[in-house]
């Protein structure tokens, strides 16, 4: 008896061994599976940790986010993730900030900004003053008119006045031999304006609102929009040139994000525009 209870406890305690081995190599290969992306992860934080900046010392540890602590060296770039997704792509877009005062010697930032911006607001003062249901004296002021000596302003030329809610006036007194051409700049206006002459006094009659000259409004924004497209598009060409003469003394990177950080600031103002562009087209249109 006392020989076979002894078999017993020994093949029990073989047993328990058995259980405690295979929860051990369960955990082991469950350890192994959340390090397999280990060296993966190690590899990027390396390459991040070792590329530093420009102008910052050889080796340098600057952080793209936090910058470099040991050296005391400034942070050059930030990203940040864009809650926006990439068009056609749906993958998160990346966000670049870049602090103009670490770029200063390579491109001002902030003039390109003003730049971009005066190009909006000259596009708002366009929609207020010239594109408009209601024609006013002021809408006639910024006709180009071409003469012999140059192009001039209408209201350099004439004075302009309300004679009645239904008529205008444009008095060429002053430059008598400019009356032909501003007779046919006030016509070519696109506002739908039919002057007449009378000596050196224009009659523009104003118009009554139909909807084709709604629709004739609606496409003069449209063509305003696409011309301030076009001078946002020069300032950013302009401004990614600048920063392309400075390829030998910044690394590739710093230049592909300077292009990209001016890239998004022209893709912001273009937004801008079309929201601009979709009041004005719904206040004419209804």
């Amino acid at each position: 008896m006392t020989s076979r209870a002894h078999a017993d406890d020994v093949g029990r305690d073989a047993q328990g061994r058995a259980t405690v081995g295979q929860r051990g190599a369960g955990m082991m290969a469950l350890a192994l599976r959340w390090l397999r992306p280990l060296p993966s992860l190690l590899h990027r934080s390396s390459f991040l940790l070792t590329r530093g900046l420009p102008g910052a010392p050889m080796g340098c540890p600057a952080l793209l986010l936090e910058g470099c602590r040991q050296c005391g060296h400034q942070v050059l770039l930030s990203r940040q993730l864009a809650t926006k997704k990439a068009k056609g792509k749906g993958q998160s877009q990346a966000k670049v900030n870049i602090s103009a005062a670490l770029v200063e010697d390579i491109i001002n930032l902030e003039e390109t900004n003003e730049d971009m911006q005066a190009v909006i607001e000259a596009l708002k003062e366009d929609f207020s003053r010239n594109i408009s249901v209601r024609t006013s004296p002021g809408a006639l002021d910024h006709i180009t008119v071409v003469t012999k000596d140059g192009k001039f302003p209408l209201n350099q030329l004439g004075q302009i006045s309300q004679k009645s809610p239904q008529l205008m006036i444009v008095n060429m007194t002053s430059f008598p031999e400019s009356t032909a051409a501003a007779m046919k700049a006030i016509r070519e206006s696109g506002m739908n304006l039919n002057p007449e002459v009378d000596g050196t006094m224009i009659r523009v009659p104003v118009p009554k609102v139909t909807r084709e000259h709604r629709e004739n409004l609606a496409k003069l924004a449209k063509q305003a929009t696409n011309k301030s497209k076009e001078a946002l598009r020069k300032v950013r060409s302009k401004s990614i040139s600048q920063v392309k003469k400075s390829k030998s003394k910044v690394s590739e990177d710093t230049i592909y994000l300077l292009e990209k950080q001016i890239q998004q600031m022209a893709d912001e103002a273009v937004a801008e525009m079309d929201k601009l562009l979709a009041a004005k087209t719904k206040e004419l249109l209804g």
